[in-house]
Protein backbone atom coordinates (compact mmCIF):
# COMPACT_ATOMS: atom_id res chain seq x y z
CA UNK A 1 0.00 0.00 0.00
CA UNK A 2 3.04 2.32 0.08
CA UNK A 3 4.17 4.64 -2.68
CA UNK A 4 2.24 7.18 -4.71
CA UNK A 5 -1.44 7.53 -3.92
CA UNK A 6 -3.90 8.17 -6.72
CA UNK A 7 -7.17 9.78 -5.70
CA UNK A 8 -9.15 6.57 -6.02
CA UNK A 9 -7.00 5.03 -3.25
CA UNK A 10 -7.18 8.05 -0.94
CA UNK A 11 -8.64 6.99 2.39
CA UNK A 12 -11.58 9.28 3.19
CA UNK A 13 -12.09 9.99 6.89
CA UNK A 14 -15.00 11.54 8.80
CA UNK A 15 -13.91 13.22 12.06
CA UNK A 16 -16.63 13.33 14.75
CA UNK A 17 -15.88 15.32 17.90
CA UNK A 18 -17.81 17.94 19.85
CA UNK A 19 -14.66 20.02 20.44
CA UNK A 20 -13.69 22.40 17.62
CA UNK A 21 -10.10 22.25 18.88
CA UNK A 22 -10.04 18.43 18.60
CA UNK A 23 -11.69 18.45 15.16
CA UNK A 24 -8.99 20.82 13.90
CA UNK A 25 -6.16 18.92 15.63
CA UNK A 26 -7.34 15.51 14.34
CA UNK A 27 -7.87 16.89 10.81
CA UNK A 28 -4.31 18.28 10.76
CA UNK A 29 -2.86 15.01 12.03
CA UNK A 30 -4.78 12.92 9.52
CA UNK A 31 -4.03 15.14 6.53
CA UNK A 32 -0.31 15.23 7.38
CA UNK A 33 -0.30 11.88 5.54
CA UNK A 34 -0.68 12.17 1.74
CA UNK A 35 -2.77 8.98 1.59
CA UNK A 36 -5.49 10.29 3.92
CA UNK A 37 -8.16 12.96 3.38
CA UNK A 38 -10.70 14.32 5.87
CA UNK A 39 -13.90 14.42 3.83
CA UNK A 40 -15.94 16.04 6.60
CA UNK A 41 -16.42 16.68 10.32
CA UNK A 42 -19.35 16.26 12.71
CA UNK A 43 -20.07 17.77 16.13
CA UNK A 44 -22.51 15.20 17.54
CA UNK A 45 -23.85 11.70 17.00
CA UNK A 46 -26.89 12.68 14.93
CA UNK A 47 -24.75 14.78 12.56
CA UNK A 48 -22.23 11.91 12.36
CA UNK A 49 -24.90 9.48 11.09
CA UNK A 50 -26.14 12.04 8.53
CA UNK A 51 -22.61 12.77 7.26
CA UNK A 52 -21.82 9.04 6.91
CA UNK A 53 -24.86 8.67 4.64
CA UNK A 54 -23.95 11.66 2.45
CA UNK A 55 -20.13 11.38 2.42
CA UNK A 56 -19.68 7.58 2.61
CA UNK A 57 -16.26 7.82 4.35
CA UNK A 58 -13.93 4.79 4.46
CA UNK A 59 -13.16 5.31 8.16
CA UNK A 60 -14.81 7.29 10.99
CA UNK A 61 -13.01 8.68 14.05
CA UNK A 62 -15.58 8.97 16.83
CA UNK A 63 -15.29 10.83 20.11
CA UNK A 64 -16.48 8.73 23.05
CA UNK A 65 -18.20 11.66 24.81
CA UNK A 66 -20.55 13.54 22.47
CA UNK A 67 -23.86 15.44 22.93
CA UNK A 68 -27.28 14.34 21.55
CA UNK A 69 -26.12 10.77 20.88
CA UNK A 70 -22.98 9.60 22.67
CA UNK A 71 -20.13 7.79 20.97
CA UNK A 72 -21.26 4.32 22.01
CA UNK A 73 -24.87 4.80 20.85
CA UNK A 74 -23.62 6.36 17.61
CA UNK A 75 -21.27 3.41 17.05
CA UNK A 76 -24.11 0.90 17.54
CA UNK A 77 -26.22 2.78 14.97
CA UNK A 78 -23.30 2.87 12.49
CA UNK A 79 -22.74 -0.89 12.87
CA UNK A 80 -26.47 -1.57 12.31
CA UNK A 81 -27.13 0.88 9.50
CA UNK A 82 -23.92 1.61 7.58
CA UNK A 83 -21.16 -0.69 8.89
CA UNK A 84 -17.60 0.55 8.36
CA UNK A 85 -14.38 0.74 10.43
CA UNK A 86 -14.68 3.15 13.38
CA UNK A 87 -11.79 4.36 15.54
CA UNK A 88 -12.81 5.65 18.97
CA UNK A 89 -11.05 8.71 20.36
CA UNK A 90 -11.11 8.30 24.11
CA UNK A 91 -10.01 10.20 27.19
CA UNK A 92 -7.78 8.26 29.58
CA UNK A 93 -10.29 8.29 32.43
CA UNK A 94 -11.75 5.23 34.13
CA UNK A 95 -15.11 5.97 32.45
CA UNK A 96 -13.35 6.56 29.13
CA UNK A 97 -11.62 3.17 29.45
CA UNK A 98 -14.89 1.36 30.29
CA UNK A 99 -16.76 3.00 27.39
CA UNK A 100 -13.91 2.27 24.98
CA UNK A 101 -13.98 -1.43 25.97
CA UNK A 102 -17.75 -1.40 25.39
CA UNK A 103 -17.11 0.17 21.98
CA UNK A 104 -14.59 -2.52 21.03
CA UNK A 105 -17.09 -5.20 22.08
CA UNK A 106 -19.68 -3.45 19.86
CA UNK A 107 -17.57 -3.52 16.72
CA UNK A 108 -15.18 -0.54 16.93
CA UNK A 109 -12.00 -1.29 14.98
CA UNK A 110 -9.60 0.30 17.48
CA UNK A 111 -9.12 3.42 19.57
CA UNK A 112 -6.61 6.18 20.16
CA UNK A 113 -6.26 7.82 23.56
CA UNK A 114 -6.97 11.54 23.67
CA UNK A 115 -3.88 12.84 25.48
CA UNK A 116 -4.91 15.81 27.57
CA UNK A 117 -1.46 17.42 27.68
CA UNK A 118 -0.82 18.93 24.27
CA UNK A 119 2.93 18.53 24.42
CA UNK A 120 4.42 18.43 20.93
CA UNK A 121 5.92 14.98 21.57
CA UNK A 122 2.52 13.60 22.59
CA UNK A 123 0.93 15.04 19.47
CA UNK A 124 3.54 13.43 17.19
CA UNK A 125 3.10 10.06 18.90
CA UNK A 126 -0.70 10.30 18.70
CA UNK A 127 -0.49 11.40 15.06
CA UNK A 128 1.67 8.40 14.06
CA UNK A 129 -0.64 6.05 15.99
CA UNK A 130 -3.77 7.59 14.48
CA UNK A 131 -2.46 7.52 10.89
CA UNK A 132 -1.29 3.91 11.22
CA UNK A 133 -4.64 2.80 12.68
CA UNK A 134 -6.72 4.64 10.06
CA UNK A 135 -4.72 2.94 7.29
CA UNK A 136 -5.11 -0.47 8.93
CA UNK A 137 -8.84 0.18 9.40
CA UNK A 138 -9.29 1.17 5.74
CA UNK A 139 -7.41 -1.96 4.69
CA UNK A 140 -9.64 -4.14 6.90
CA UNK A 141 -12.72 -2.46 5.44
CA UNK A 142 -11.58 -3.40 1.93
CA UNK A 143 -10.63 -6.92 2.96
CA UNK A 144 -13.88 -8.12 4.50
CA UNK A 145 -17.04 -6.78 6.10
CA UNK A 146 -16.65 -5.74 9.72
CA UNK A 147 -18.54 -8.15 11.94
CA UNK A 148 -18.40 -11.55 13.56
CA UNK A 149 -16.26 -14.18 11.92
CA UNK A 150 -18.12 -17.09 10.47
CA UNK A 151 -17.16 -20.71 11.09
CA UNK A 152 -13.85 -21.32 9.33
CA UNK A 153 -13.61 -23.78 6.47
CA UNK A 154 -12.36 -27.14 7.69
CA UNK A 155 -8.80 -28.20 6.93
CA UNK A 156 -7.40 -24.81 7.96
CA UNK A 157 -5.04 -26.26 10.55
CA UNK A 158 -1.47 -26.57 9.39
CA UNK A 159 0.47 -28.80 11.77
CA UNK A 160 4.13 -29.67 11.59
CA UNK A 161 4.93 -33.40 11.42
CA UNK A 162 6.34 -33.21 14.96
CA UNK A 163 3.29 -31.35 16.29
CA UNK A 164 2.26 -34.26 18.49
CA UNK A 165 5.71 -34.83 19.97
CA UNK A 166 5.87 -31.80 22.26
CA UNK A 167 5.84 -32.03 26.02
CA UNK A 168 2.69 -30.47 27.54
CA UNK A 169 3.42 -26.79 28.26
CA UNK A 170 3.53 -25.44 31.82
CA UNK A 171 2.57 -21.95 30.66
CA UNK A 172 0.88 -20.20 27.73
CA UNK A 173 2.32 -16.85 26.53
CA UNK A 174 -0.13 -14.91 24.39
CA UNK A 175 0.49 -11.64 22.55
CA UNK A 176 -1.96 -9.39 20.70
CA UNK A 177 -2.65 -5.76 19.79
CA UNK A 178 -5.26 -4.22 17.43
CA UNK A 179 -8.40 -6.36 17.52
CA UNK A 180 -7.12 -8.14 20.64
CA UNK A 181 -9.67 -6.97 23.22
CA UNK A 182 -12.56 -8.33 21.15
CA UNK A 183 -10.65 -11.51 20.24
CA UNK A 184 -9.73 -12.20 23.87
CA UNK A 185 -13.36 -11.64 24.92
CA UNK A 186 -14.29 -14.29 22.38
CA UNK A 187 -11.78 -17.02 23.29
CA UNK A 188 -10.86 -16.70 26.99
CA UNK A 189 -14.43 -17.40 28.24
CA UNK A 190 -14.30 -20.81 26.53
CA UNK A 191 -11.33 -21.96 28.66
CA UNK A 192 -12.22 -24.17 31.64
CA UNK A 193 -11.83 -23.09 35.30
CA UNK A 194 -9.46 -26.01 35.91
CA UNK A 195 -7.12 -25.13 33.04
CA UNK A 196 -3.84 -26.91 33.92
CA UNK A 197 -1.59 -23.93 33.04
CA UNK A 198 -1.31 -20.22 33.73
CA UNK A 199 -1.79 -17.85 30.77
CA UNK A 200 0.34 -14.70 30.43
CA UNK A 201 -1.24 -12.08 28.15
CA UNK A 202 0.33 -8.95 26.68
CA UNK A 203 -2.33 -6.74 25.06
CA UNK A 204 -1.07 -3.34 23.90
CA UNK A 205 -3.17 -0.76 25.78
CA UNK A 206 -2.72 2.70 27.27
CA UNK A 207 -2.34 3.08 31.04
CA UNK A 208 -5.61 2.91 32.92
CA UNK A 209 -7.15 0.41 30.49
CA UNK A 210 -5.69 -2.95 31.57
CA UNK A 211 -7.31 -2.99 35.05
CA UNK A 212 -10.88 -2.47 33.78
CA UNK A 213 -10.17 -4.89 30.92
CA UNK A 214 -8.98 -7.64 33.28
CA UNK A 215 -12.06 -7.14 35.50
CA UNK A 216 -14.34 -7.31 32.48
CA UNK A 217 -12.73 -10.56 31.29
CA UNK A 218 -12.87 -12.03 34.80
CA UNK A 219 -16.65 -11.49 34.79
CA UNK A 220 -16.94 -13.35 31.46
CA UNK A 221 -14.53 -16.23 32.13
CA UNK A 222 -14.65 -19.48 34.09
CA UNK A 223 -10.88 -19.21 34.67
CA UNK A 224 -9.70 -16.40 36.94
CA UNK A 225 -8.47 -13.27 35.08
CA UNK A 226 -6.53 -10.47 36.74
CA UNK A 227 -4.09 -7.67 36.08
CA UNK A 228 -0.66 -9.09 36.94
CA UNK A 229 1.00 -8.03 40.22
CA UNK A 230 4.75 -7.88 40.78
CA UNK A 231 6.18 -11.02 42.43
CA UNK A 232 2.96 -13.04 42.45
CA UNK A 233 3.30 -16.75 41.56
CA UNK A 234 2.19 -18.04 38.15
CA UNK A 235 -0.64 -20.47 38.94
CA UNK A 236 -2.65 -22.89 36.82
CA UNK A 237 -6.13 -21.71 35.86
CA UNK A 238 -5.24 -18.01 36.09
CA UNK A 239 -4.94 -15.54 33.19
CA UNK A 240 -2.54 -12.66 33.93
CA UNK A 241 -2.95 -9.43 31.92
CA UNK A 242 0.27 -7.37 31.78
CA UNK A 243 -0.39 -3.89 33.21
CA UNK A 244 -0.07 -1.05 30.69
CA UNK A 245 3.21 0.84 31.05
CA UNK A 246 5.17 -2.10 32.51
CA UNK A 247 6.93 -5.10 31.01
CA UNK A 248 5.90 -8.50 32.33
CA UNK A 249 8.56 -11.19 32.67
CA UNK A 250 8.93 -14.37 34.75
CA UNK A 251 11.54 -15.55 37.22
CA UNK A 252 12.07 -19.08 38.54
CA UNK A 253 12.10 -19.03 42.35
CA UNK A 254 12.32 -22.80 43.00
CA UNK A 255 12.16 -25.84 40.69
CA UNK A 256 8.34 -25.71 40.89
CA UNK A 257 7.64 -22.02 41.54
CA UNK A 258 7.77 -19.21 38.99
CA UNK A 259 6.99 -15.57 39.85
CA UNK A 260 5.83 -12.65 37.70
CA UNK A 261 8.13 -9.64 37.49
CA UNK A 262 7.00 -6.17 36.42
CA UNK A 263 9.50 -3.57 35.30
CA UNK A 264 9.86 -0.35 33.30
CA UNK A 265 13.00 -1.58 31.55
CA UNK A 266 13.98 -2.17 28.82
CA UNK A 267 12.67 1.26 27.77
CA UNK A 268 13.86 0.99 24.16
CA UNK A 269 10.86 -1.06 22.98
CA UNK A 270 8.08 0.52 20.90
CA UNK A 271 5.50 -1.12 23.18
CA UNK A 272 5.44 -1.32 26.98
CA UNK A 273 4.39 -4.00 27.80
CA UNK A 274 6.12 -5.80 24.95
CA UNK A 275 5.11 -9.25 23.68
CA UNK A 276 8.75 -9.94 22.82
CA UNK A 277 10.04 -9.09 26.30
CA UNK A 278 7.43 -11.36 27.90
CA UNK A 279 7.95 -14.28 25.49
CA UNK A 280 11.77 -14.11 25.56
CA UNK A 281 11.55 -14.42 29.34
CA UNK A 282 9.07 -17.33 29.11
CA UNK A 283 11.34 -19.15 26.63
CA UNK A 284 14.31 -18.70 28.96
CA UNK A 285 12.50 -19.81 32.14
CA UNK A 286 10.18 -22.54 30.81
CA UNK A 287 12.19 -23.75 27.79
CA UNK A 288 10.43 -26.58 25.96
CA UNK A 289 7.55 -26.37 28.46
CA UNK A 290 6.27 -23.12 26.91
CA UNK A 291 3.51 -22.41 24.41
CA UNK A 292 3.48 -19.15 22.43
CA UNK A 293 0.35 -17.80 20.75
CA UNK A 294 0.41 -14.74 18.48
CA UNK A 295 -2.86 -13.07 17.58
CA UNK A 296 -4.28 -10.10 15.68
CA UNK A 297 -2.27 -6.86 15.76
CA UNK A 298 -0.21 -4.37 13.78
CA UNK A 299 3.55 -4.63 13.45
CA UNK A 300 5.94 -7.40 14.47
CA UNK A 301 6.00 -7.38 18.30
CA UNK A 302 6.23 -11.05 19.34
CA UNK A 303 8.38 -12.26 16.45
CA UNK A 304 11.60 -12.50 18.51
CA UNK A 305 9.71 -14.07 21.40
CA UNK A 306 7.99 -16.68 19.22
CA UNK A 307 11.34 -17.50 17.60
CA UNK A 308 12.86 -18.03 21.06
CA UNK A 309 9.99 -20.32 22.14
CA UNK A 310 10.35 -22.33 18.91
CA UNK A 311 14.15 -22.63 19.38
CA UNK A 312 13.63 -23.99 22.88
CA UNK A 313 11.30 -26.70 21.55
CA UNK A 314 8.06 -25.06 22.74
CA UNK A 315 4.78 -24.94 20.83
CA UNK A 316 3.99 -21.99 18.54
CA UNK A 317 0.50 -21.14 17.28
CA UNK A 318 -0.61 -18.21 15.11
CA UNK A 319 -4.05 -16.81 14.35
CA UNK A 320 -4.96 -17.14 10.67
CA UNK A 321 -5.32 -14.15 8.35
CA UNK A 322 -9.07 -14.48 7.76
CA UNK A 323 -9.99 -14.16 11.45
CA UNK A 324 -7.53 -11.34 12.30
CA UNK A 325 -8.67 -7.73 12.55
CA UNK A 326 -5.13 -6.83 11.43
CA UNK A 327 -2.86 -9.54 10.06
CA UNK A 328 0.43 -7.99 11.15
CA UNK A 329 1.95 -9.70 14.18
CA UNK A 330 0.88 -13.23 13.07
CA UNK A 331 2.04 -12.50 9.51
CA UNK A 332 5.57 -11.57 10.65
CA UNK A 333 5.78 -14.91 12.51
CA UNK A 334 4.27 -16.87 9.59
CA UNK A 335 6.69 -15.32 7.11
CA UNK A 336 9.63 -16.11 9.42
CA UNK A 337 8.51 -19.74 9.48
CA UNK A 338 8.18 -20.03 13.27
CA UNK A 339 4.54 -21.10 13.47
CA UNK A 340 3.90 -24.83 13.86
CA UNK A 341 0.14 -24.32 13.65
CA UNK A 342 -2.04 -21.63 12.07
CA UNK A 343 -5.68 -21.69 13.15
CA UNK A 344 -8.77 -19.45 13.05
CA UNK A 345 -9.48 -17.51 16.26
CA UNK A 346 -12.28 -19.81 17.54
CA UNK A 347 -9.89 -22.79 17.46
CA UNK A 348 -7.14 -21.26 19.60
CA UNK A 349 -8.65 -22.50 22.93
CA UNK A 350 -8.82 -26.02 21.47
CA UNK A 351 -5.07 -25.77 20.66
CA UNK A 352 -4.34 -24.90 24.30
CA UNK A 353 -6.46 -27.82 25.58
CA UNK A 354 -4.89 -30.28 23.12
CA UNK A 355 -1.35 -29.15 23.98
CA UNK A 356 -1.93 -29.38 27.74
CA UNK A 357 -3.71 -32.74 27.28
CA UNK A 358 -6.64 -31.35 29.21
CA UNK A 359 -9.11 -33.89 30.48
CA UNK A 360 -12.42 -32.61 31.75
CA UNK A 361 -13.04 -33.65 35.34
CA UNK A 362 -16.01 -35.96 35.55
Amino acid sequence: MNGAHDNSRLVRVLVADDSAFMRTALTRMIESDPGLRVSGTAQNGIETLEKITTLQPDVVTLDVEMPKLNGLETLKRIMQETPRPVIMVSSLTQEGAETTLDALANGAFDYVPKQLSYVSLDIIKIRDDLVEKIKAAAESGRRKPVGRITQPPSGEVKASPSAGLHVPPSVVALGTSTGGPKALQQILPTLPADLPVGVLVVQHMPQGFTGPFARRLDGLCKASVREAVHDEPVEAGVVYIAPAGQHMTVLRRTPSKVAIRLSHSPDNRPHIPSVDVMMLSVAEVYGAFSMGIIMTGMGADGLQGMQAIARQGGITVGQDEASCTVYGMPRSCAEAGVLQRVVPLPRIPEQILLATRYRQRA
